[in-house]
């Protein structure tokens, strides 16, 4: 049987010095680093908050963290939670974990107890690396989800000794700033311990290349937690597919990338970690994104790549008029998770003398499936071409089997080597998300005859805010339990700022009143605070379906009508 294999019009398309195929990678994430502490033994790998870790230090912190987790029972094939914010210690315990063939789970830092359970339900792990603002956490978990390793992580001892005395000091800014960064807590391991081991062997065994290396956490529509399983070629193919992309960027101390995305996001996990990291790139960490600090490190090391999202771009571009500081440097910034306004482009390409381009991606395609060229030919409005090795198809959703006309409307279907092979632990979603081999992204795009995609609708019903996938099902059933509420639907609408808003649309029990503030404050008592409505509508009925589903594109057409009409 002939594997059907369909035209690729957009390698015509490409940047000069892009390949339109890659070789087949090899080996496992760990060689990213080997490979870059071997070609660049002392440049800067991370900088924290001024303070400097060469690729040789990190690659000896990775093997003595390695041995720590396994002196803990930390084997081969066991799942190990990752609960941390943007730190050394999440890339040294990223890269340790792997090291001895365990599997990964990136995770929310900012999620409530009710939102990390029901994850922690799902992939089953008894050993955690957290923050430890969020150890308090896992420790109220039942007996049932109890880890039986638990390494509490304070980010401040990654800091410069002046920076660390500076939030010692007896004044209420510096205890401001130490409560939200780190917390006292009983009952854990600390991760100096874990670090503190002799060095793992180097004869310890590598994973392979097809071995699981993470569970990266996708909202589904029915607000179930579902787990991409992402194998070590899925990411090792993702980054060598990112490198190709941007031929102009050198490896090396002269490459300098910001990581301003959360690496517990699909997004900058693979551009601020892997990618990153095989780069022998200079990788500038921030635990949050904040103007200020971003634009005291330009002046110093502008970055030469700076995966971002479009309301970063934005806040950037206005603080830095603002301090009149340059953005010349930056060479090559590219935006994803939600549509890139032209808006935005123009100014910031202007003030960088950079490309600003738009890409997209799945976290079940580690994540990013294709990206605007890095040149003059980039198209605005589009998510851009495929990157090399990936196929494309745009079939009916109804009959995905059929390809639609060329031009013509129709979901876009994938395959890879960085496309995942299924969802942790759930057979049945994983062989609905397929069809013949290729992935059903759920998107509806269209293709023009120079292979740049277009987004036009979503099938799937996520609301996509400030670069975050929200479940409309889950903020919904958290609202319904307001005793003041007695239907909702939540859907998405257009917002300038950060690509949509969560809403909701409310039936209101017989004599209630609404109160937003008691709705909203219900909800952020159970959700991030990303997932809770910005706006709440009092509606007398919910359209609904003959078999009773709430049709939420109706509910999404009557909220506009009434945005519109104030």
């Amino acid at each position: 049987m002939t594997t059907y294999v369909p035209p690729r019009p957009w390698i015509a398309s490409y940047a000069d010095g892009v390949p339109k195929d890659l070789p087949e990678v090899s080996g496992s994430l760990l060689d990213i680093v080997t490979d870059s502490a071997r070609d660049y033994p002392d440049a800067v790998a991370l900088q924290f908050f001024g303070q400097e870790t060469t690729y040789a230090e990190m690659q000896d912190a990775i093997a003595c963290a390695a041995s720590g987790l396994r002196e803990l029972g930390v084997h081969a094939g066991d799942t190990v939670a990752i609960v941390l914010p943007n730190c050394p210690q999440h890339i040294v315990a990223f890269y340790a974990v792997l090291r001895l063939g365990a599997v990964v789970v990136e995770h929310n830092p900012l999620y409530t107890a009710r939102e990390l359970r029901k994850q922690f339900e799902d992939h089953g792990a008894k050993h955690a690396i957290v923050w430890s603002k969020v150890v308090g956490t896992l420790q109220e978990f039942p007996a049932d989800l109890a880890v039986t390793s638990l390494v509490s992580v304070d980010v401040t001892t990654a800091m410069p000794f002046f920076t660390r005395l500076a939030l010692k000091l007896p004044i209420a800014k510096a205890r401001e700033s130490r409560a939200a960064l780190t917390e006292k807590v009983r009952g854990a391991i600390e991760w100096k311990q874990v670090v503190r081991s002799q060095p793992l062997p180097a004869s310890h065994p590598l994973p392979a290349t097809d071995d699981l290396a993470i569970i990266q956490y996708t909202s589904g529509t029915t607000g179930t937690p579902k787990g991409a399983a992402l194998t070590h070629r899925n990411l090792l193919s993702n980054a060598a597919q990112s490198q190709a992309w941007v031929p102009s960027i050198q490896r090396g101390d002269g490459c300098v990338v910001y990581a301003v995305l959360p690496m517990f996001h699909a997004y900058g996990l693979t551009l601020c970690l892997t990618f990153a990291m095989s780069m022998g790139a200079r990788l500038v960490l921030f635990p949050k994104f904040d103007p200020d600090l971003v634009l005291d490190v330009v002046k110093k090391h502008p970055a030469t790549f700076l995966p971002l999202v479009p309301p970063i771009a934005e806040r950037l571009l206005s603080a830095a008029r603002t301090q009149g500081v340059s953005l010349t440097g930056i060479e090559v910034a590219i935006s994803g998770a939600m549509a890139l306004p032209h808006e935005v482009v123009v100014p910031f390409e202007e003030a960088s003398g950079g490309y600003l381009v738009e890409g997209y991606g799945l976290s079940e395609c580690s994540p990013v499936l294709m990206a605007n060229p890095v040149a003059d030919n980039r198209v605005p409005g589009t998510v851009g071409l495929p990157l090399p090795g990936t196929e494309c198809r745009v079939v009916d959703p109804d009959e995905p089997t059929r390809d639609v006309p060329a031009g013509s409307p129709g979901e876009l279907v994938v395959r890879g080597p960085q496309v995942f092979s299924g969802y942790y632990g759930k057979p049945e979603a994983t062989e609905a998300a397929f069809v013949d081999g290729w992935y059903r992204t759920g998107d509806i795009v269209t293709i023009d005859d120079d292979g740049f995609v277009r987004i036009v609708d979503r099938i799937k019903e996520l609301i996509i805010t400030g670069g975050f996938n929200v479940s409309p099902t889950e903020v919904e059933n958290v609202v319904r339990q307001h005793p003041s509420v007695d239907d909702v639907a939540v859907v998405g609408l257009p917002s300038e700022h950060s690509g949509e808003e969560v809403v909701a649309a409310v039936v209101l029990d017989e004599g209630a009143e609404l109160d937003e503030e008691s709705i909203r404050g219900f909800a952020r008592g159970i959700l991030t605070p990303y997932k809770v409505p910005r706006r709440i509508f009092v509606v007398d009925e919910l359209p609904k379906s003959l078999i009773g589903k709430v049709l939420r594109r109706q509910v999404k057409e009557k909220i506009l009508s009434l945005t519109t009409d104030t």
